[in-house]
C-alpha cells in the first residue's frame, strides 16, 4: 500500500502577517482591523484574517479616484 501525503495549507493570518504582507507596521494594521477597514474574526483573544480579505482591503483602496488622494 503506497501512502499518501496530505499538505494542509493555512486559511487564516495573523495581524501580523497581513501586516508584512501590505508593508504596514502592526500598529497601523491593527487600527484597520479594529475600524473593520480589514474583515477579521476574533479567535479566543487573537483575530484571525482571511486571504480574501486581504485582497477585498487592496481592491477597496487602489479603487479610491484621484479626488480623495491627496498629494
Amino acid at each position: 500500500m503506497k501512502a499518501t501525503t496530505t499538505v494542509i495549507e493555512r486559511k487564516w493570518h495573523t495581524v501580523a502577517e497581513v501586516a508584512v504582507m501590505l508593508g504596514f507596521g502592526l500598529s497601523k494594521t491593527k487600527m484597520l482591523v479594529l475600524t473593520g477597514e480589514i474583515r477579521s474574526v476574533k479567535v479566543g483573544r487573537n483575530r484571525r484574517i482571511l486571504p480574501a480579505w486581504v485582497d477585498e482591503y487592496v481592491q477597496a483602496v487602489t479603487a479610491v479616484g484621484p479626488e480623495r488622494r491627496s498629494a
